[in-house]
């Protein structure tokens, strides 16, 4: 499976397994596009990665983890 900036929810579950010490309210949107190009299974283009997704994934994360 590849992901890509619209899998938001996947993207999610992803960074919840990859790091499950980190408390994703406290995370800004530098690492957290960080993070997710580095994900193994992300190939999208880095640079799609804005604002606008960068909070979608972080609420998505927010909710895994609660």
């Amino acid at each position: 499976m590849s992901l890509k900036w619209v899998d938001v929810l996947d993207i999610a579950i992803e960074l919840a397994e990859a790091k499950p010490d980190v408390d994703p309210r406290y995370v800004n949107f530098v690492q957290l596009h960080r993070w997710v190009t580095e994900l193994p299974a992300f190939s999208d283009d880095p640079t799609r990665g804005g604002e606008k997704v960068l909070e979608a994934i972080q609420a998505a994360w927010i909710e895994e983890v609660e």
